[in-house]
């Protein structure tokens, strides 16, 4: 991350002069509220959106494991993000809204604490989509085994917020 000065690398908050990198210290931070809401959408054929609103997809429970492992990604974001820090997570929302071609997903996610939680908003949509996927990428290949229609897009964090404790 750069700030607004001249552009040297002392503005580089995970890499020093020598190009080694290193996690930020946010130790003498004030602990504060934070909320992150992340979203994205996965698009699907019309027949595979049917079979997940139907309750048909051989695999199983599609939003159900997808909101298991967007709930799981989230709690493990500092294991899969090299400069992430581990934060306590105290709350994990997920949403899914089941349209004609495709399934939007987003992820609240909140803690108190010193850094804020995007990057766990963002873990969690990835991974929730990502597990969408894969339980119904049989009913999305094409005769030669490819997903010609299927394809996630869209991720962005949608808000953040902080405030300080009471």
């Amino acid at each position: 991350m750069r700030d607004e000065s001249d552009g040297s690398s002392e503005d580089l908050t995970h890499t020093d002069e020598e190009g080694n990198v290193q996690m930020v210290d946010v130790g003498a931070k004030p602990d504060t509220a934070r909320r992150a809401v992340a979203a994205g959408e996965i698009h699907l054929s019309r027949s595979t959106v049917e079979a997940i609103r139907t309750d048909a997809v051989e695999k199983g429970d599609v939003l159900a494991t997808a909101r298991v492992g967007a709930v799981q990604a989230v709690k493990h974001t500092w294991e899969t993000v090299p400069m992430c820090h581990q934060i306590p997570i105290t709350n994990v929302d997920t949403a899914f809204d089941v349209r004609d071609d495709r399934v939007v997903l987003e992820v609240a996610v909140e803690t108190t604490g010193k850094t804020g939680c995007e990057m766990e908003a963002l873990e969690g949509v990835t991974t929730g989509l990502n597990v969408v996927w894969d339980m119904v990428k049989a009913a999305e290949k094409d005769a030669d085994g490819q997903y010609p229609g299927t394809r996630i897009e869209a991720v962005r964090v949608v808000t953040k917020e902080k405030r300080e404790l009471p």
